[in-house]
């Protein structure tokens, strides 16, 4: 999308703290009505919320931040991270917001083009693409970031025997190090992703490889992750374009015309402030690449829990409040199901948690040490353990909060438990109005995946 197609967006901006607190609203009236309309309730015990007004916010401030550090004009295409929220509704929500996908498997091809994202508004990444994979993209048109030499023999294959119309680059690493998650840290020496530029004559290879293809336009780097900070991901934003400015004066012309920054903005999980912002974000990459940013490359991002995280809600029942050891115990129906990161890794994935009554009002008293524990047959399902909060009895709910990117939407199926229905909604003076982005899962379906049909009786057979 160019710069003066995205004149609409410069004026959302309301200030962090303020957005935070009028978000922190809409999600307590939310909570109510979901209560009070069945939402959740003894028949639906869990559930997912999306605030559709906070995703517009967040997609028209990250729109907003970019059109103020290039010039008009600038070709800048902001591409979802569909792994963030692989959820048709979303993306399609997105797409009339502007955004683009990031898609690093067939299953999220599919659902960007069930959302309506148009091949040329979607980006290919992944370091094991099949063949066919690889062919699809390039039948359609779709960007393609080759992850290693291999990859990129593949493509010298396919584009000598079929024209296409895909933009192609190279993926690499700047191996500029890690964040404070090493399971999520994409730049450090010895990374899966992309061409490790500091290994021995790996930059060379890299420059001779552009140099022999006239049609690799592109560079892509993803060095962001949470737990990382801005100043370590510009400094992988910089390699990048230090790079590409290399090649394009070995080559005498400006042959790569598109850097690929990837996303990776860390999320704030302590508070309902939004920080950092991708305001904050782009005016450090401005500062510290202008060259990135005068409007001589056109720009992809690839921004994913920046842009959801905190728009989501897990609300889940307390089906029974309990104590041992002398600590209290609510049992509720979200754990590792719908939250399996916090569940596995709480130290680094910590979730809020607020309590609100059997009515759906925030509860107040005193706070109490608790456990806020799941329903999964394991001692360790737990989204909270001793944490201080007014004291939950049977019939509450709990709220997890900023869980819209990487948590309900990726259920895990331990104990064969039922993937919850997620519901997108919006807050006006008079209603709360509520929209089914994904159908809670039925018994039956839960039965036919684990291959359950009267036909798949194979193995007795054999």
């Amino acid at each position: 999308m160019g710069h003066d197609d995205r004149t609409q967006h410069l004026h959302a901006g309301t200030a962090p703290a303020t957005a935070g607190a009028e978000a922190a609203a809409r999600r307590d009236r939310a909570v109510r009505a979901a209560v009070e309309q069945g939402v959740v309730g003894p028949a639906a015990p869990v559930a997912g919320l999306l605030d559709v007004a906070g995703i517009r916010a967040s997609a028209a401030a990250l729109h907003a931040a970019f059109d103020a550090v290039t010039p008009p004009g600038t070709p800048v295409l902001h591409a979802f991270a569909v792994k963030a929220a692989p959820l048709v509704a979303v993306l399609r929500l997105l797409r009339s917001a502007g955004v683009g996908a990031e898609v690093a498997s067939p299953g999220e091809l599919a659902l960007a083009r069930a959302g309506g994202v148009p091949p040329a508004e979607t980006v290919l990444d992944s370091p094991a693409k099949t063949p066919a994979e690889l062919r699809e993209a390039l039948a359609l048109g779709i960007a393609v970031n080759a992850d290693n030499p291999q990859e990129l023999a593949r493509l010298d294959t396919m584009t000598r025997s079929a024209l296409t119309g895909s933009p192609i680059g190279i993926r690499v690493n700047p191996q500029i190090g890690g964040g404070a998650i090493d399971a999520l840290s994409t730049a450090t020496p010895t990374a899966k992703f992309g061409v490790p530029l500091r290994d021995d004559d790996a930059r060379e290879w890299v420059v001779r490889a552009f140099l022999d293809r006239p049609w690799l336009t592109r560079l892509h780097a993803h060095s962001g992750s949470q737990g990382m900070p801005l100043e370590m991901m510009v400094r992988g934003v910089a390699a990048t374009y230090e790079l590409a400015e290399e090649i394009n004066e070995r080559a005498g012309r400006r042959q790569v015309d598109t850097i690929d920054i990837g996303g990776g903005l860390p999320v704030n999980f302590a508070s309902d402030e939004e920080t950092p912002t991708h305001a904050q974000y782009a005016r450090r990459l401005k500062a510290r690449v202008p060259g990135l940013l005068d409007g001589r490359y056109g720009l992809v991002t690839e921004f994913g829990r920046s842009l959801l995280a905190k728009h989501g809600t897990i609300l889940a029942r307390v089906e029974y409040a309990k104590h041992a050891g002398g600590r209290p115990i609510a049992v509720t129906h979200a754990g590792v199901q719908v939250a399996t990161r916090t569940v596995y890794m709480p130290t680094s994935w910590p979730l809020r948690i607020r309590a609100y009554d059997a009515g759906g009002q925030p509860r107040n008293g005193p706070a109490v040490g608790q456990d806020i524990a799941g329903p999964a047959c394991f001692a360790g399902d737990l989204l909270a353990e001793n944490r201080p909060l007014p004291l939950l009895e049977q019939g509450d709910y709990i709220a997890a909060l900023d869980t819209g990117a990487y948590y309900f939407a990726h259920h895990y199926s331990y104990n064969s438990l039922a993937r919850p229905g997620i519901h997108g909604f919006s807050v006006d003076a008079d209603a709360v109005r509520f929209a089914v982005a994904r159908e809670p899962q039925t018994l039956d379906e839960i039965v036919a995946e684990a291959g359950g049909g009267a036909e798949r009786d194979a193995l007795r057979q054999l």
